[in-house]
């Protein structure tokens, strides 16, 4: 089981951490919401909890609830930019179905 960051993705991360002056890295979980059943919940992490599972990418430790790592097993975090836009994008194999709006999915 892994949950991976691109390099842009980490990149990110490092940059903001640093600007914050805190945190130990990306904590990333799923909860339900949204008509497809499931969304994304992604914050930056102060600190490190017994329960969390803990994966390493390009120097980054990301975080993870044992409830959510089943639904994002395989999952690999990017960042991109796409016209005006920027932000984190999911690319998680388990997805069967996500909603049109593309903020929740299903497994």
């Amino acid at each position: 089981m892994a949950v991976t960051l691109s390099e842009n993705a980490a990149k990110h991360v490092s940059n903001y951490l640093a600007k914050r002056g805190k945190g130990v890295g990306l904590r990333l979980g799923v909860r339900t919401s949204g008509c497809s059943g499931m969304a994304y919940k992604l914050e930056f992490a102060d600190a490190v909890t017994p329960e969390d599972i803990q994966f390493e990418s390009h120097g980054v430790k990301v975080l993870i609830d044992p409830k959510s790592l089943p639904y994002l097993d395989g999952t690999e975090l990017d960042y991109a930019r796409e016209g005006l836009n920027e932000g984190f994008k999911f690319n998680n194999p388990n997805v069967k179905d996500a909603c049109g709006c593309g903020e929740s999915f299903n497994v």
